[in-house]
């Protein structure tokens, strides 16, 4: 009896979630264990080992469920073309080039397997075994961006790519096959491949740029142009694979989906409802009183989710009614939610910090430039600038609830109590992970697991707004944004290895050292680029793909590693408000029912204050590297 298409599909589907979701699971589960156990000096068996080795699977079967569901982060470029059969075009071709540069790395990713891996164990494991999800998950990825295809024409073309990558990765199936030294013809046909690049390389580049600004993820043009340049340089194989499984079994890192997870257990819950009827009550009786809770609260919310556009479908509806009952005019309320919706991307545990300082790290070891920073001075340095924005907006929504005279409410100890106990747990929330953080009793892993402990234990259990059977809703809503991230995490890394041997930055630098002197101007410049980049770029590729660009400029400019990545998120948390393809803007539009150009005129006041912010921030140094100094 044969088991029907429709149940193998299933089946595998379940597989697939069970994996990762169990994944995500461990990787919470070890480090609670690990401070549970600590007291009692006992250790988990080669817990650091594990632990890395299933977030790389995590990692690759992430992103093959985000592919399944559409959600890579793209430019969002295409929306703005109105032919449906232009777009057909453009989504055919973004497969096509998608499946043939994913085809020649899963290959290269085999050849890894074999000859970059010892086969060290890892638990009952190797670490060969975990490495096959790196091969399997570009694999899967591409098959599906093939079948999302609806014409047979469209669906044959990108299959006929996946051979044609493979014929491009005959360096790599031939090392496989014969190892180092193939016969002939193959050994010549591997070096016309060589030579090949090299002549290509240019428009190559160029061409993928562009494809990245028609539909092409970002995570595929990043690796497209990184195994050009690594072929270019004459490079094994398995030079690019070295670099994603580097990426991706690192240790800190395995904080990102741990506080993304802990994010979207808050947005899917009431406790933001909890929060704004706190706030509400506390500060309800002051002249402005409900601009301050809604800045907070949304500071609060996208610090732990790492995307203001969470932050604002998530609460915008509730913030906006609660302002709209306070007699706030509507062009107010739209401008100050959609403006700070992002508030939150300088605090702890923000993704972003982590990201800058783990990519600027990185790039300066690959420098071989001695740097005494880590993630806690970032976050060290990222407080006083986030502080000075958020009292900024404050300020501003005062000045203006005084203008048009909004009424207040009495202040009632009772409500006040009331709402106090019920949002309790939520605000207690970050004062325990910050203590546990900066008193170091917790890593930065071990405090992303208790968030996500915490979280569940509050939404599911003690304020019950999540039932048991919907965990793996919110799982499956918190997996596209951690695929999305990670799977540009790890092309990013061969990118940045990439780009530093071929020696681009240090010409780069010099080029730019000769034609601007000053470093004010510099910064001034980067400025109104990093501007410029987060209207059409979301935060996570912009980090991971320009940032190691522009950290050896600030190095050669001397400017301070922390202070040069909290101008890089401040610039762009002010971008994603820029017209005409802000981020932000297109999400307030879709959440408050809003026309795009209204809604743009609604934020231009709170662009100006953010840019003026961006500007103190940048030419007042001492915001960002003071605090940091006091921590060895």
């Amino acid at each position: 009896m044969s088991i029907r298409p429709f149940t193998v599909q299933k089946l595998v589907s379940w597989a697939e979630k069970g994996i990762c979701y169990g994944s995500l699971l461990l990787l919470a589960f070890i480090p609670i264990a690990e401070v549970v156990l600590r007291p009692f000096s006992v250790a988990i068996p080669a817990s650091k080992s594990i632990m890395i080795h299933f977030f790389l699977v995590l990692g690759f079967f992430a992103a093959m469920l985000t592919a399944k569901s559409g959600e890579h982060i793209t430019i969002t470029t295409v929306q703005f073309i109105k032919s449906d059969r232009l777009k057909r075009v453009l989504k055919c071709m973004s497969a096509v080039v998608l499946v043939f540069i994913l085809s020649v790395i899963a290959w290269n990713c085999v050849s890894y397997i074999k000859y970059g891996l010892m086969g060290r164990p890892v638990g009952p494991l190797t670490d060969q075994i975990f490495a096959i999800a790196m091969p399997l998950g570009y694999a899967v990825i591409a098959l599906r961006f093939v079948f999302k295809l609806q014409l047979k024409l469209d669906r044959w073309l990108t299959l006929s790519a996946m051979l044609i990558g493979a014929f491009a990765a005959l360096p790599a199936i031939a090392k496989i096959i014969w190892g180092v030294e193939p016969p002939e013809p193959f050994y010549s046909i591997v070096n016309f491949l060589y030579d090949a690049a090299w002549l290509i390389r240019v428009p190559a580049i160029l061409f993928l740029i562009i494809a990245a600004f028609f539909g092409l993820p970002i995570f595929a043009a990043i690796g497209g142009i990184a195994m050009i340049l690594l072929q270019v340089a004459g490079l094994e194989p398995e030079a690019a694979p070295i670099q994603i499984y580097s990426a991706l079994t690192g240790s800190d890192i395995i904080a990102i989906p741990l506080f993304t997870l802990t994010g979207f257990f808050l947005s899917e819950s009431r406790a933001g409802e909890r929060l704004v009827r706190t706030f509400k009550a506390f500060m309800g009786w002051l002249p402005g009183g409900m601009v301050i809770a809604t800045v907070v609260i949304c500071a609060f919310f996208s610090s732990f989710t790492g995307d203001s556009g969470v932050t604002i479908l998530a609460l915008g509806g509730i913030l906006y009614k609660i302002l709209s009952d306070n007699k706030y005019p509507e062009r107010f309320s739209i401008g100050l939610l959609t403006s700070a919706g992002s508030m939150g991307l300088l605090f702890p545990p923000s993704l972003p910090v982590i990201l800058v300082a783990s990519t600027s790290m990185t790039i300066l070891h690959f420098m071989n430039v001695t740097s005494h920073y880590n993630i806690v001075h970032f976050f060290l340095g990222a407080i006083f600038p986030g502080i000075v924005l958020v009292v900024a907006m404050i300020i501003a929504g005062l000045v203006f609830s005084a203008k048009v005279k909004i009424p207040t409410e009495k202040f009632n100890v009772g409500e006040a109590m009331r709402s106090l106990r019920e949002s309790f747990l939520e605000i207690l929330l970050p004062v325990l992970l910050v203590a546990g953080y900066f008193s170091g009793r917790l890593t930065l892993v071990e405090t992303s697991a208790v968030s996500v402990l915490y979280v569940l234990i509050v939404e599911v259990f003690i304020k019950k707004d999540i039932a048991i059977r919907a965990i793996p809703k919110v799982f499956s809503k918190a997996v596209p944004i951690i695929g999305g991230v990670l799977a540009i995490l790890a092309m990013a890394k061969a990118l940045s290895y990439a780009i530093v041997d071929s020696r681009l930055p240090e010409n780069f630098t010099f080029w730019v050292q000769g034609a601007i002197q000053s470093k004010y101007v510099f910064l001034l410049l980067l400025n109104i680029a990093l501007l410029v980049l987060g209207s059409v770029m979301d935060i996570f590729s912009a980090i991971l793909v320009v940032f190691p660009l522009v950290v050896p400029l600030g190095h050669a400019y001397g400017i301070d590693p922390v202070h040069l990545g909290i101008i890089f998120i401040i610039n762009l948390q002010v971008g994603f408000l820029t017209p005409p393809v802000g981020l932000q803007l297109f999400l307030a539009s879709y959440r408050f029912e809003q026309p795009f150009g209204r809604v743009c005129r609604c934020v231009l006041p709170y662009i100006i204050i953010q840019f003026a912010i961006v500007l103190l921030v940048t030419y007042l140094p001492l915001l960002s590297t003071w605090l940091p100094r006091f921590f060895p």
